[in-house]
This record gives structure tokens, sequence and C-alpha cells, in this order.
């Protein structure tokens, strides 16, 4: 949200962890996979930083978060790998867990970056830079 809030320029991982309270690790990590997975583009050096990979329309939210998220386990039983939940054959909770997760992303599809940021003025003041009031 912030780099579509900034759209006409590079912002930097400072200024979005300032912004949003949120460490410079954990999201070095986060610009990391959104840069590989084509969202963000990232460019190095003094004068670097980052800006949206693709336009604010054409990134769904959905998408964002499977590609995040993958498909991860919620409980043992969603493993195919390590599960030794010895109720996996009778058990109707991880249909209904699925389906649930199912409708989650499928809710988040109808959802674009941009549709987020649009005619959102609190939200766009807020993921403004701080300016020097010297």
């Amino acid at each position: 949200m912030y780099c579509a809030a900034n759209a006409d320029r590079l912002v930097t991982k400072s200024e979005i962890a300032e912004s949003c309270n949120i460490s410079e690790n954990h999201l070095a990590q986060v610009i990391n996979q959104l840069s590989q997975l084509g969202y963000l583009h990232t460019q190095r050096g003094r004068n670097g930083g980052m800006s949206l990979g693709r336009t604010a329309t054409e990134i769904r939210i959905g998408d964002v978060f499977r590609h995040i998220e993958g498909d991860l386990p919620m409980v043992e039983c969603f493993a195919d790998a390590d599960n030794t939940c010895p109720l996996v054959d009778a058990c109707r909770l991880r249909l209904a867990l699925s389906d649930a997760a199912q409708a989650f992303y499928e809710s988040l599809d109808n959802v674009s970056l941009d549709s987020l940021i649009c005619d959102n003025p609190d939200l766009m003041r807020l993921l403004q830079p701080a300016t020097c009031t010297r």
C-alpha cells in the first residue's frame, strides 16, 4: 500500500518501517519475497528504493496472500507428510477448514491494491513520508 500511495517515486524500506511500525529486518524479507514474485521492483544503491512491479489495479490481494502464505497447513491433518492425526479419515473439520480457507482467498480476489488506496484520503495521509518542520 505504501508503494501504491507513493507511486510517483521510489520509496525506501526505512520509510515503510517507520510509517507502518514494522521491523526493518522483517520488512526486508517481505520486500525480497514481493520483488521475486514481481509485485515490487527494487533498485539498489544510494538513490535506490522500490516501486510497484505491476499497476495497483493488476495486483489482487488474494494472489498476494496465496503467493506469500502458500498452501501452508493450518492444522497437522493438512500436511501430507508428518501427519499423525488418528482422526484424519473420519474428521469433517479438515474439509470445513479447507472450504473456509478457499472462501477467504476468493473474497480477497475481489480486492485490488488500487481499491485499498483509491478515494481513501485518511490512508493516503498516513502513508506519506514525514516532512521536516524546521
